[in-house]
């Protein structure tokens, strides 16, 4: 479209010079006020001559004004295009985000600190603090270099033992005796006891020789006035078995004040193998001591435990009822947890020996409560043989000390 030319008269001119010099002065004005968006764009209207025009005037360079510069991810754009704005303000956008994320984070972060300290300390304020797990010592790591302890198959022939102790185990026999009872048996074992003690013979031999007695018992009847027979016969045979230099029969007749001569021994020594078909490898509790202890005692060896569960074990023995009720390795295990207790050996019953026994604590419970019934008894028992043993400083005097108290002590 064309433009119309425009006729000024010298009074406009008069006017145009005032206008320019009021806009001087507006401009002189702005530049003491805060900018509000762009100002550059002033409009200035008045009214025409005599037609009433309104004019929209240009607005005035600005000779010092500098391109705007942004910082968009570490590089820089000049000018005011639509598409750097656009850039500049997806920046902005995404690091107020990431801020906002970051304090956001902070803040829970800081928050679950702060929650787990007043736990912990509420906890430690009742008493509540969380002892350490306990953790399953390797007890054999000493023995790794030995090969005589043959650390290697150590596992499994304790597993094949735990499979085959039910395989000899003894079970309710006294009905088939006419004229003996428990209490005979009692006697005889505290004897025994005491002839092991005196030919000062391995601890394997005496409990393979009640294995035996016991064993025989329950397949043949025998008379009252043969009972001490079939005692001497197997520690006889179980000598001969376990030890290097083994007891001579005459040793037995003289022990037993000649009750019985040579050939009597050497007799029921027969009919004893004949009838348990020469079976003599069997896991007696001993086997299971030996293993017990030292998962009890390990990393290092503890010889007051060691004796005072031999002690426990040994009134075991003399009891007809623990013998029939738990297998060797339950008589074994419980025999361990009682002397912790009685020692005060803390934990009671660790990881490592519920690994090596397979048993829990509460499952030795009423075997430990039977052991610890016969230790309570024991110093006042007409039958003294292993309290007497284990009284003696060699043995460390563990039958002196006192039964522990506690859930044991509960009927």
């Amino acid at each position: 479209m064309a433009s119309r030319a425009v006729v000024v008269g010298p009074h406009q001119l008069q006017r145009g010079t005032n206008r320019k010099a009021s806009r001087r002065k507006v401009a002189a004005e702005g530049k003491n006020r805060q900018v509000l968006q762009d100002i550059s764009n002033l409009v200035v209207t008045a009214p025409a001559a005599q037609g009433k025009i309104h004019a929209k005037l240009p607005a005035p360079l600005e000779k010092n004004k500098k391109p705007v510069v942004e910082v968009i991810n570490g590089g820089l754009t000049a000018g005011k295009s639509g598409a750097a704005k656009k850039a500049v303000a997806a920046v902005k956008e995404k690091n107020a985000v990431s801020g906002r994320k970051s304090r956001e984070g902070a803040s829970r972060k800081n928050d679950r600190a702060f929650t787990s300290i007043l736990s912990a300390r509420s906890k430690a304020a009742c008493g509540l603090t969380s002892k350490p797990k306990d953790s399953k010592v390797d007890i054999d790591a000493a023995d790794a270099d030995n090969e005589l302890a043959v650390v290697e198959y150590l596992d499994e022939i304790y597993q094949f033992y735990k499979l085959t102790e039910d395989e000899n185990r003894v079970h309710e026999y006294m009905a088939l005796q006419r004229e003996i009872n428990p209490k005979m048996r009692s006697i005889l074992v505290d004897w025994l006891i005491e002839v092991h003690h005196k030919f000062e013979l391995m601890p394997e031999t005496l409990y393979l020789t009640i294995n035996l007695v016991d064993r025989f018992l329950s397949v043949k009847v025998v008379p009252r006035r043969e009972l001490q027979l079939v005692g001497i016969s197997s520690m006889l045979l179980a000598s001969k078995y376990e030890e290097i230099w083994a007891p001579e029969v005459n040793d037995f007749v003289c022990i037993s004040d000649n009750a019985y001569g040579k050939e009597k021994v050497l007799v029921m020594e027969k009919a004893i193998l004949g009838k348990l078909g020469w079976c003599l490898t069997v896991p007696t509790t001993y086997v299971f001591l030996v293993r017990y202890i030292k998962a009890s005692s390990a990393p290092s060896d503890d010889e007051l435990m060691e004796n005072m569960v031999y002690f426990l074990a040994e009134l075991g023995l003399m009891d007809y009822s623990a013998t029939i009720l738990y297998c060797p390795s339950m008589m074994a295990a419980s025999a361990v947890y009682v002397a912790r207790c009685t020692l005060d050996r803390t934990p009671f019953w660790t990881e490592t020996l519920k690994h090596h026994t397979g048993y829990s604590e509460d499952e030795l419970m009423d075997c430990a409560k039977l052991l610890h019934t016969f230790h309570s008894a024991a110093a006042e028992s007409k039958l003294k043989a292993v309290y007497n043993k284990f009284c003696s400083p060699e043995h460390g005097a563990v039958a002196l000390l006192s039964p522990p108290g506690g859930n044991l002590s509960a009927k």
